[in-house]
């Protein structure tokens, strides 16, 4: 085998692994959905209600995420900060989400405590119940 060959066929090689390491694009179609979703961390006495509404828009998703609590006042998600909107007694965050096959961390501040705390916690989607939102 030639030089050439050889670099060709190390060049297909690489490109092919490459592949293979890249994220799979959301294969979701836009629309409105629900999964249960767990979340653990934390003193384990905060929960958010399963299931999760996603939203997919122009192919990028967001996670709703309704907690127990009305006092966390920020969530990040990847280092981006997203503010609360309290709804009947419960913090409410719309965040993106990457993939839902995967844990996402997020970290929640809350303001419960006599100062503020910022918590690691983790979200877990089950794929298997993922389902189109009727309404």
């Amino acid at each position: 085998m030639g030089k050439k060959t050889l670099c060709i066929t190390i060049a297909l090689l690489l490109l092919m692994l490459c592949a293979g390491c890249q994220k799979k694009a959301n294969p979701l179609a836009d629309g409105t959905y629900r999964i249960a979703a767990s979340l653990t961390g934390g003193t384990g006495k905060a929960k958010i209600a399963s299931p999760v509404q996603i939203t997919v828009t122009d192919g990028q998703m967001t996670a709703t995420l309704v907690w127990s609590s009305p006092n966390y006042d920020y969530m990040k998600v990847n280092g981006v900060r997203y503010d609360a909107v309290i709804e009947d007694g419960h913090s409410v965050f719309t965040v993106p989400v990457a993939s839902l096959e995967e844990p996402f961390p997020v970290v929640a501040d809350t303001v419960a405590m006599s100062t503020p705390h910022e918590i690691e916690y983790t979200i877990t989607f089950e794929t298997a119940s993922l389902a189109a939102d009727p309404a």
